[in-house]
């Protein structure tokens, strides 16, 4: 009898590994963390020492992306690391990196593709000149245009029909309506993918571009019932607010109050978050623009063959880590050793709504020790096991947040005791996405 599958994250090595190639840029992005108001990243390149000391876990890697906060073809020897981890690697195995494109020439990309890259994938977060210049400040659409043809260039005269060109969209409201044309553009220039994401806000200025709600899936399913509920029966749950520390209530206005409380139970026992403000707030409008362009995307990638990856439209309930789930292990430039992109670099994130500082999660560093035995040790196996039991709250939607656990400069614990900060971790819930 065979033996039982090993799931990733408890296999005695990482299956994917998100390698910072370097942290440096040639761009100025509006919503780069690294554009932040207080951010810390000192820049630096990997260097090869460093990449030599990830060779164990090459053997077992499925997947190795060279990219963190910096623009990968700034790096170094990045050919050479290609080629190296390609003779190590399994034949099933890829390797890829995220680029804004603007050193991609016809001679860097027949490089790139004889070195044995597998999947490139570059930014555009615009359909018009306009909007992509507004966004990446210092790129223009025809540097996309031209990197792209240099890659498709490359992807026949190499011989290599496998090789997978995307593009990735960060979503916001200014470029929302760009979407359907951006992918339609994109796949008229040999792309076969897209990679769509909502924006992470890093400062307060950019929290009014997110498209999205933080109310949950399974939240709005069960408000939309009741709301049809109250509706049919004529009760105003609107005025629940108003009416709830009022005592000396008619019977109408009990009858609200009774009817929203039957709400809140309802969520309890369902196990859903459930922040009733926010509900009655709830610009719907907002969410229709999101679920037709979303539509509209579809179809283009329908019509188009694009392999298109969306996000959520809105947070899942449920809670899913693919970093953690797939055995990902992050590495920063300089060795450090992190669980996922959330807990790579420090930043000040505005995603939840509220300022929520982020402090990098390091469980070791390469230059001390082999990337198995940090992967192995106590620490970062526990890690793995706690996150995933997913018994942790949802703080965006949580109605007494922001509280002092999570707006503490140097997270400790959240209100379950949990020691990992993933209550309030947006990418977990399906918002953001990234080459993996």
């Amino acid at each position: 009898m065979d033996a039982p599958t090993v799931a990733p994250a408890f296999r005695e090595h990482p299956t994917r590994l998100f390698v910072e190639s370097t942290s440096r840029c040639n761009l100025g992005c509006v919503m780069c963390m690294k554009q932040a108001p207080g951010c810390g990243i000192t820049d630096g390149d990997l260097q090869p020492a460093t990449f030599a000391a990830l060779e164990p876990a090459f053997p077992n890697l499925e997947a190795l992306v060279l990219n963190g906060v910096g623009e990968p073809l700034l790096t170094p020897g990045l050919e050479q690391f290609i080629s190296r981890a390609r003779t190590l690697m399994p034949a099933y195995g890829w390797i890829g990196f995220q680029s804004n494109g603007l050193l991609m020439t016809n001679i860097r990309a027949v490089s790139l593709v004889n070195a044995g890259v597998d999947r490139v994938c570059l930014s555009m977060d615009g359909a018009s000149p306009d909007t992509f210049r507004a966004i990446r400040e210092g790129g223009k659409l025809n540097d996309l245009e031209w990197a792209l043809s240099a890659l498709t260039s490359a992807k026949v005269g190499c011989g290599r029909p496998d090789l997978e060109i995307g593009v990735e969209f960060v979503l916001m409201r200014e470029n929302l309506r760009e979407l359907p044309a951006a992918l339609r553009w994109a796949a008229a220039r040999g792309v076969t993918f897209a990679l769509v994401s909502h924006v992470l806000p890093y400062d307060e200025a950019h929290a009014g571009e997110c498209a999205y709600d933080l109310c949950t899936d399974e939240a709005l399913s069960l408000f939309h019932v009741w709301k049809d509920k109250a509706e049919l029966a004529g009760v105003a749950i609107h005025r629940y607010y108003e009416l709830l520390f009022r005592f000396d209530r008619t019977p109408e206005e009990q009858r609200i109050v009774s009817f929203v409380e039957a709400i809140r139970t309802d969520a309890q026992n369902r196990g859903i978050t459930l922040d009733l403000k926010r509900l009655f707030a709830l610009d719907y409008g907002r969410l229709a623009d999101l679920a037709e362009v979303f539509e509209e995307a579809r179809e283009v990638a329908r019509e188009t063959g694009l392999d298109l990856r969306l996000p959520q439209a809105a947070p899942r309930e449920r809670k899913q880590c693919h970093f953690v789930e797939q055995g990902g292990a992050f590495v920063s430039w300089d060795g450090g050793v992190h669980p996922c992109y959330y807990l790579w670099h420090p930043c000040r994130s505005w995603a939840t709504g509220w300022l929520h500082p982020v402090r990098p999660r390091l469980f070791g560093n390469l230059v001390e020790r082999g990337i198995l035995d940090i992967w192995n040790g106590a620490e970062f196996r526990a890690y793995r096991e706690n996150v995933l039991r997913y018994d942790y709250p949802y703080c965006p939607g949580c109605s007494f947040a922001p509280c002092d656990y999570v707006q503490a400069e140097n997270f400790e614990q959240d209100c379950y005791v949990n020691t990992e900060p993933c209550g309030s971790c947006l990418w977990s819930a399906g918002m953001f996405q990234c080459l993996s």
